[in-house]
């Protein structure tokens, strides 16, 4: 384990405490943080924040962040935690309540955690595994399957009707974080399933194919090296369809994350250039795709500037045209983006990137059900933020 993959849980005091319970879920060991808050509450709506561990740890690590997020939930809600208690006398077929609460959960990736089969499988190419970009990229999208079958499931092992001795509870509203290969997972979940409407990405990439081009530069892989005679600068053109990318997971790429599903191989454009006369028809097709998965939905986006890992250069051409994109020219898609480089910071969840993500879900679990898709989290960034390149 790399130096910058250790140093995930940031050096602030220790979070609060909240209520923790590990529940089976389709096969999975889920941890559940904050279902005595709710149980003590009025709420009758809840919101989960589904968590995503980085490369090379497991679940529990997300136990800092889950109950920093629980805990400033019913801080600033706290009349309905009151209202709970003064009517626990409430009959489960009596008083229909209100509110909203908030829960919290974790699980193990593939390959990971209670879940590990493989170790070689989680290290890259430095650290001998020579189908480093397969694994990784089978983890991603092994997460967010397994994401999907528990947004299935979850209201059919958390609050059936009254069971917890008070008024049946509804489950309406989904928010992800992820750090790391975790962030690479929640860009990936955003991209696929509408119920998730709002996600943290920290430390993490939408790009998988220019971030495992980057690592095979980087490992002077002889297939990267080969590609770049008579290519572009980053060898893309024959690196992507070697053995070290081959086409296979050139195609789960274009099915599965943010760059590919868009752009494919093919260079991000540049938005700020005039169009191609053929322009038109693709930006029609790229706002079919923003609207059919990403209308109303909210980021937040946490990057290192120093990140040696996962390198904020590798995000930024998307990025670049996802907020112009976002921001002028299919504004009315209702997508927000916060795009946020921290300078100074590595591979890390730094303390501020910490605070800025608490109040990002806190204000993403407020705005739920108000009917405005394009309402932006409170609060502005921490002093370890720069203003993101557009």
């Amino acid at each position: 384990m790399t130096k910058e993959e250790q140093a995930v849980v940031p050096a602030i005091p220790a979070p609060p405490a909240v209520s923790v319970r590990t529940v089976h879920m389709t096969g999975l060991l889920v941890d559940v943080y904050g279902l005595d808050e709710v149980a003590a509450s009025s709420a009758s709506r809840i919101s989960c924040l589904w968590l995503h561990h980085p490369r090379l740890r497991k679940k529990e690590v997300m136990a800092d962040i889950a109950a920093r997020c629980v805990d400033a939930w019913w801080k600033e809600n706290a009349d309905s935690a009151a209202a709970g208690a003064a009517s626990s006398d409430v009959s489960s077929s009596g008083g229909s309540g209100g509110g909203r609460g908030l829960i919290a959960l974790a699980f193990d990736q593939r390959n990971h955690g209670t879940r590990l089969v493989h170790e070689p499988a989680n290290g890259a190419w430095r650290e001998g595994n020579q189908t480093h970009a397969q694994d990784m990229f089978g983890t991603i999208a092994g997460t967010v399957a397994d994401q999907i079958v528990l947004l299935d499931s979850v209201s059919s092992y958390l609050f059936h009707d009254g069971e917890d001795g008070g008024q049946p509870r509804t489950i309406d509203h989904h928010v992800a974080l992820g750090i790391s290969l975790g962030g690479h997972s929640v860009w990936q979940l955003m991209f696929v399933d509408p119920r998730v409407r709002a996600g943290v990405v920290v430390v993490g990439c939408p790009d998988f194919q220019y971030l495992i081009a980057d690592r095979a530069k980087k490992s002077k892989r002889a297939t990267y090296l080969s590609a770049r005679e008579g290519a572009g600068d980053d060898g893309a053109p024959s690196f992507f369809g070697s053995r070290d990318f081959p086409p296979a997971l050139v195609e789960s790429c274009r099915k599965a994350d943010p760059k590919g599903i868009l752009f494919g191989t093919s260079s991000v454009p540049d938005l700020t250039a005039p169009p191609l006369p053929e322009a038109a028809d693709n930006r029609d097709a790229l706002r079919q795709a923003l609207h059919d998965r990403l209308r109303g939905k909210r980021f937040l986006l946490c990057s290192g500037g120093d990140d040696k890992l996962v390198p904020y250069r590798c995000s930024e051409p998307f990025l670049q045209w996802f907020k112009e994109a976002t921001g002028s020219l299919f504004q009315d898609e209702g997508i927000s983006v916060d795009d946020r480089v921290y300078p100074g910071i590595g591979h890390t969840f730094s303390p501020a990137m910490v605070k800025d993500s608490i109040r990002f879900v806190v204000g993403a679990v407020a705005s739920a059900g108000r009917g405005d898709p394009a309402a932006v989290a409170d609060g502005a960034a921490g002093d370890e933020q720069r203003a993101s390149k557009i």
